[in-house]
């Protein structure tokens, strides 16, 4: 059944591809740009909530939102999607103002809020087959799309099921279910995988990478950090402004200078890391102490050195460390997590350093709700 789901619900076959639908066209031109935002503003009376936007996301790309709650996220989709006017700048999505989408365009978007908008008298089945209508979606596709997108997010066997009677995770799942049924050239989902379970979250995020490689584009605001690794490009926004964007491993590398390689030694004297710290092509080294196993009484030292290409730097380093006579544990590539690459990118807008349930939008997740 997931076969037959993934390439109904992606609305083409999988031909095959060379590269990313979502790479810059060759002439660099903006032909191929789903999201124009530039200097995209708003305020509410003196309260600025989101300033001097400029983001441009193309056609077939998965692009992530993340940073603290009152970060301008969400203010940053109703502008995109015309619920709100901005205050200044503009911006263009599919070609057109959100606030002048013709009747077509708004057919192509799917909008999947934080609350819950949908109707709670009616059944799961109801409220699907509601948008698919407000979608004006063909009566001979109708049935098969809400049973497609339902089976998706496991809700079928719930389908005779009241709104107002379903948890939040599992009215999470009904709202994107909404948000798709039509089949969307454009979606714009905010935190769409919030309160669910991490089989479940693999397999929605399997089904936009899907909707991606069929040329969909999808602008995603997450709570989960570890969710960016699977977005073509991400903005990290901050106290209204986009502090940062880019793949998230260009994030990673803009955050710590360079590669990290790690590198574990026994008991290494302080000539030690200080021939690793003067090697000129090394940017900086951090260390660490490292609990040993049960069978040793002392720790080993950790050293994280920062450099421009991990793969030629680990066997200079290697050489290095042995003609000092220092004994190597271990080394390789060291992926810092995101938790550390965003509090460290907010930091250097000489912000202090915001908590980590902070930075998840809205704190680690309750209890799995399926």
């Amino acid at each position: 059944m997931d076969g037959d789901v993934t390439a109904e619900m992606a609305g083409q076959e999988a031909g095959e591809r060379t590269e990313r639908p979502g790479a810059p066209p060759p002439d660099g031109s903006d032909h191929a740009l789903a999201i124009d935002a530039r200097g995209l503003s708003k305020s509410f009376d003196a309260h600025v909530v989101l300033r001097d936007l400029d983001l441009r996301v193309r056609a077939g790309e998965i692009f992530g939102l993340i940073g603290p709650s009152g970060s301008g996220k969400s203010t940053a989709i109703h502008l995109m999607c015309g619920h709100l006017r901005p205050t200044g700048g503009e911006v263009k999505v599919l070609g057109e103002s959100p606030t002048a989408f013709s009747a077509r365009t708004r057919r192509r978007i799917g909008y999947m809020p934080q609350g819950f908008i949908l109707y709670p008298d009616l059944t799961v089945k109801q409220n699907v087959g509601a948008a698919a209508g407000l979608y004006e979606l063909p009566e001979w596709r109708n049935r098969g799309r809400i049973r497609a997108v339902l089976d998706l997010v496991e809700l079928w066997d719930a389908r005779g099921q009241a709104a107002r009677s379903l948890s939040g995770g599992m009215r999470r799942r009904l709202a994107l279910a909404a948000a798709i049924v039509h089949d969307p050239d454009m979606l714009f989902a905010d935190e769409p995988t919030a309160n669910l379970d991490p089989i479940l979250r693999s397999k929605l995020w399997n089904h936009f990478r899907d909707m991606s490689a069929a040329g969909k584009t999808l602008l995603v605001t997450t709570q989960y950090i570890d969710e960016v690794e699977s977005c073509d490009r991400v903005g990290l926004t901050y106290d209204g402004k986009m502090i940062a964007e880019g793949r998230p491993e260009e994030l990673r590398r803009d955050a710590f200078g360079g590669d990290v390689v790690e590198v574990d030694l026994e008991r290494p004297s302080q000539q030690d890391i200080d021939t690793v710290r003067q090697l000129p092509w090394v940017r900086s080294v951090s260390t660490a102490m490292m609990d040993g196993d049960k069978r040793e009484k002392e720790p080993h030292v950790s050293l994280r050195v920062v450099v421009e290409d991990a793969r030629q730097a680990i066997p200079q380093l290697l050489d290095a460390i042995e003609a000092s006579g220092a004994e190597v544990r271990s080394v390789g590539q060291f992926r810092p997590t995101f938790d550390e690459v965003f509090v460290r990118l907010i930091e250097r807008q000489g912000a202090r350093r915001p908590p980590l349930a902070a930075l998840r939008a809205h704190g680690e997740p309750g209890p799995e709700d399926t």
